[in-house]
């Protein structure tokens, strides 16, 4: 017992730590296995599958109360459902029961009907109304061709006091027309409508001319025989015969939904049971329920009518019942109507001469098109969600990058064809100093009115420059001692002196005097960074150069880094390289310079374009 409890404290406190969707999913699996464990494991769960298949079966939708019971047992109790109908239709009538009062035949238009009366039971509420007159009631059908006719229609139209819905009809998807009766239509003596020969028996409902309520199944020829004047077919069970309750255990097998049933007393006097159901207040009736209804208000003969969405009533032209199906009344092709003056009336023969009837169906169903159509408005007025279009950046190219500012503005750069003169492409070492065209290779260097370009034989200082001012770079002042050999640019300074201002070129160091290309520069470790003229307005400090010098070649690919207000320029490559790759600051061959950035000391790059202040010495521009 102990462990028992101390089980349980412990799933408690478990529980206690789950959220509340744990909860809930534990809670639903438990509930679906409760149940699921009751209906198919329990006799009292057997009858209840039992009674919810009963009730699909009696709708056009029996098809599916395999869902509860299997499709063996559905069909079982369909069998059965039929069996049971057609044994309580066997014993014939006892005309002799109904004992008419000729007084009620003098009665006024008030004294017609009684006035509608509530009824109710555990599960369903309705209406109730006594018609004192039973010669009183005619088969009415509908004036048009094509569509059957709502109840309240045809007594306004026919001026009855009241009525109630007729025969059954096909009925596709619950959504017919109401203009495809099933079996017989009797009216005024006149067979109106048959779907079967006249020698083969129906389930019927009628009314002899002297008004006695004919419940059975009889054929045409017997119930001319018998004087039946008005009648309607339905396969449903006999409720009542000859005062005998023909449900007697059970309830009926047809489970809960809308009635409709008609008794007569001996007198004579009928009783009109319109039942709701399929709705929160009323579920529905059994036939069970409605025998013994009619029993208890003294009926000796009684019948079902068609139920379900048909079901109604109608007195003086209101609709007393709640009809179940959501578009309320339905069209259909009979009805049972009292008259003040029955003989009135005048059958039309709307069926006469048609080859083929139309049930109808949602493709011509009023009400369901003009729902349907509703709803596709209100679908069409829906705010449609518009998606952020998505934009596609171009592809980057090696020839395009950033480059930023102080002012951390960014712009792409782009390439312009080569100046001629301005770059050594031949590979071959310039003599004397001078770049391939011709140009003196001295310190002196002039930018081009469209960019700064610079003879191949020129480098820059190793010592930064000064503050710049508007983009110009003052140059440094110093003396430089070229290496011997050679008559390419210096790599760099010597012992740690700066080239003064006009002196910035030597010869280069034996076995490295290569010339390189414009725009591209590098120092040996220990060399001074060069000045930028993108900078911050403030002198870079210069760092003292190694012992010995630097190397007296100039990089032919090396790649220049850009930051705000410095330019480092690193790395070495092969001479007379046509191209360098600049990090962050494009200093490659044939390119334009982005604004803001400094390519050399004393010169200011704007609009991709850099210029040398004229007359300026010892600097240079990257060449184009």
């Amino acid at each position: 017992m102990s462990n028992a409890i101390q089980l349980l404290v412990q799933t408690k406190r478990q529980l206690g730590g789950w959220s509340w969707f744990k909860k809930t999913l534990l809670a639903f699996a438990l509930i679906i296995f409760g149940t699921s464990s009751f209906l198919y494991l329990t006799p009292p769960g057997l009858s209840i599958r039992e009674f919810l298949a009963q009730t699909v079966i009696s709708t056009q939708h029996r098809d599916w109360a395999w869902i509860v019971v299997g499709a063996e047992k559905r069909d079982y109790m369909v069998k059965m459902s039929h069996q049971f109908t057609e044994t309580s239709a066997l014993e014939k009538q006892d005309f002799t029961m109904i004992k008419h009062d000729p007084v009620r035949r003098a009665r006024s238009v008030e004294e017609l009907i009684s006035e509608p009366k509530d009824i109710s039971g555990q599960f369903w509420k309705g209406k109730m109304i006594y018609v004192y007159d039973p010669t009183s009631v005619r088969v009415v059908v509908p004036n048009k061709v094509g569509e059957g006719e709502r109840i309240s229609s045809m007594v306004k139209r026919t001026g009855a006091v009241a009525g109630i819905n007729g025969g059954g009809f096909v009925d596709p998807d619950g959504l017919g027309n109401g203009f495809a009766p099933i079996g017989l239509i009797l009216s005024g003596n006149e067979a109106v409508y048959a779907d079967v020969e006249p020698s083969t028996a129906q389930h019927i409902i009628g009314f002899t001319k002297e008004g006695t309520l004919v419940v059975g199944k009889y054929s045409l020829f017997e119930l001319q025989a018998m004087g039946v004047k008005d009648a309607v077919s339905f396969l449903a069970p006999r409720l009542i015969a000859n005062g005998n309750p023909q449900i007697t255990t059970g309830d009926g097998g047809w489970g809960r939904a809308p009635r409709t049933a008609i008794g007569q007393k001996e007198d004579g006097t009928l009783i009109f049971v319109i039942i709701d159901g399929r709705q929160t207040s009323s579920v529905g009736a059994t036939l069970k329920e409605v025998q013994d209804l009619l029993l208890k208000e003294g009926a000796v003969n009684a019948g079902m009518m068609d139920g379900g969405a048909s079901s109604e009533l109608v007195v003086k032209g209101e609709v007393l019942t709640k009809p179940s199906s959501r578009y309320g009344e339905r069209r259909l092709p009979s009805g049972l109507l009292v008259f003040d003056e029955p003989d009135s009336y005048k059958v039309d023969r709307i069926w006469d001469n048609l080859g083929k009837i139309d049930p109808g169906g949602a493709y011509d169903h009023p009400d369901f098109l003009k729902e349907q159509a509703e709803l596709k408005r209100q679908q069409q007025n829906q705010p449609k969600k518009v998606e952020p279009e998505k934009t596609t950046e171009p592809p980057k190219t090696q020839e395009s990058a950033k480059t930023q500012t102080g002012s951390d503005t960014s712009t792409k750069t782009t390439t312009t064809p080569p100046k001629t003169g301005n770059t050594n492409t031949s590979g071959e070492k310039p003599a004397g100093g001078t770049t391939g065209g011709g140009t003196p290779a001295s310190g002196s260097n002039t930018a081009d009115s469209g960019g700064a370009g610079a003879p191949a034989g020129s480098s820059k200082p190793d010592t930064p420059s000064g503050s710049t001012t508007g983009g110009t770079t003052a140059p440094s002042t110093g003396t430089g001692t070229p290496a011997p050999g050679g008559n390419g640019s210096t790599g760099g300074t010597t012992n740690g002196t700066a080239p003064a201002a006009g002196s910035g070129t030597g010869a280069p160091v034996p076995g490295t005097g290569s010339t390189s290309p414009a725009g591209s520069s590098t120092t040996t470790p220990g060399g001074a960074p060069a000045a930028s003229g993108g900078g911050s307005g403030q002198p870079a400090t210069p760092s003292a150069p190694a012992a010995g010098g630097t190397t007296g070649s100039t990089a032919g690919s090396g790649s220049t880094t850009s930051t705000t207000g410095t330019s480092n320029v690193t790395g070495t490559g092969a001479a007379n390289s046509p191209t360098s790759n600049a990090t962050g600051t494009s200093a490659s061959t044939n390119t334009t310079v982005s604004s803001g950035s400094a390519a050399s000391a004393g010169t200011t790059v704007t609009s991709g374009t850099a210029t040398a202040p004229t007359g300026t010495t010892g600097t240079t521009a990257p060449a184009q």
